[in-house]
């Protein structure tokens, strides 16, 4: 099993990287998240996930030790692949997305293509009790509201529609102070953020 790996990548698309360890170039799947924040010729370290099947050898990769844990708690889910669980890992930082497994958000989740209401369901069921551990690692924000959680995921979603990435989106969020509540003020106070850029 190959579990981490690091090198320097050689070549990347909008799903997929070459990473070069040692002279090997491997295929790396990984979110649209990781590529946009990687660049070729540039060194990279990724957990990755090798999945085995009769016809093919894939590799998953994330930077965030959490994330490959989060995307291998999906495989456990019954339905859900490979490649699903990487697109339910695109969605949101596994903070978001572990805070609405854990309030028992699943229309989030339906806004991954191929993921219906039943499965975001089923993962929400199956999960939310297995993701307490990893909100640990978060204990800057232990007891959020589910509002202001919704308010993030929403200013996330609208930045990202109004052509910002993720990455930016999230990074301008970083930015808020803690005592600013509320969607529009929130997202008001992103776009002055990127505007500074």
């Amino acid at each position: 099993m190959i579990g981490h790996l690091s090198g320097i990548i050689r070549a990347s698309t909008d799903t997929s990287m070459i990473l070069d360890v040692g002279g090997v170039g491997y295929l790396v799947f990984c979110t649209p998240e990781t590529i946009k924040t990687s660049s070729v010729d540039s060194p990279c370290s990724l957990w990755t996930f090798l999945s085995v099947r009769e016809n093919s050898l894939d590799l998953f990769g994330f930077k965030e030790q959490s994330e490959h844990e989060f995307f291998q708690m999906l495989l456990n889910v019954p339905g859900i692949g490979p490649r699903s669980a990487l697109s339910v890992c695109a969605i949101a930082p596994v903070e978001m997305m572990a805070r609405a497994i854990q309030s028992g958000d699943s229309t989030y989740l339906t806004k991954v293509s191929g993921i219906g209401k039943k499965s975001a369901e089923k993962i929400v069921l199956e999960l939310r009790d297995k993701v307490i551990h990893l909100l640990a690692a978060f204990p800057q924000q232990d007891s959020p509201t589910s509002s202001s959680h919704k308010d993030d995921i929403d200013v996330v979603e609208a930045l990202t529609m109004m052509g910002y990435s993720q990455h930016q989106a999230r990074e301008a969020l970083s930015s808020l102070p803690e005592e600013m509540t509320g969607l529009q003020a929130r997202l008001t106070a992103s776009l002055k953020h990127l505007g500074k850029k």
